[in-house]
């Protein structure tokens, strides 16, 4: 049985120049999907979300193989990000965010399928919140992006660039929530090594 890595079928959506920003075209994707609030070092809600995410995308990948035949490579976890005042990611005000947390899904995964997985996770698990996660297409369009090297904490000075300099240069506004890819497990790498593609979906002013 082939295993497919969206990564690699999505190759210039997952890679960047870690110099200069680009410009893509991201196509409506599929995600699993769990919104919440609060700084994601601290919040229970954020730990919540994550280990819901991954429980019911490796459950999903598991059903795939059993009832399709088909495998893949369980994505990378991806978070939108938004607050009333787009300073405070700047300025790491974190108890100030939103964000929705999520995990990209191949296009023949269907809700019945989540339900499904979902109910298995309870009854196994039985997560707290895992009833807030939701599959949903997420459509960007036309975005902006840059991969980050380094610690979270430092990509401040990155994002001042893009909203002050690169977008109004370019004739560019945004158009929708700050994208990150977690490239790398915070777990097992060095915050300097951390590899983070950050996207903002944008369009012409």
């Amino acid at each position: 049985m082939s295993k497919i890595d969206l990564k690699t079928e999505y190759k210039s959506l997952y890679s960047a120049s870690a110099r200069e920003f680009s410009l893509v075209e991201v196509p409506p994707l599929k995600y699993l999907m769990f919104d919440g609030k609060g700084d994601p070092n601290t919040a229970p809600e954020y730990q919540q979300a994550v280990e819901a995410l991954y429980s019911l995308s490796y459950t999903l990948k598991f059903t795939s193989k059993r009832a399709f035949g088909r495998d893949y490579v369980v994505g990378p976890l991806e978070g939108l990000w938004y607050a009333d005042d787009l300073s405070t990611f700047i300025s790491r005000q974190k108890s100030q965010w939103s964000w929705t947390m999520m995990i990209l899904q191949p296009d023949w995964i269907c809700e019945e399928m989540v339900r499904g997985a979902r109910s298995e996770v309870l009854m196994k698990k039985g997560l707290p919140g895992i009833e807030k996660a939701r599959l949903e297409t997420l459509e960007e369009g036309l975005c902006a992006q840059i991969l980050h090297i380094g610690s979270y904490d430092d990509e401040g000075p990155v994002l001042k660039r893009l909203h002050e300099e690169w977008l109004p240069a370019n004739g560019l506004v945004e158009a929708g929530h700050h994208h990150e890819i977690y490239l790398s497990d915070p777990r097992k790498t060095a915050p300097e090594k951390l590899r983070t593609l950050l996207r903002q979906p944008v369009r012409r002013a």
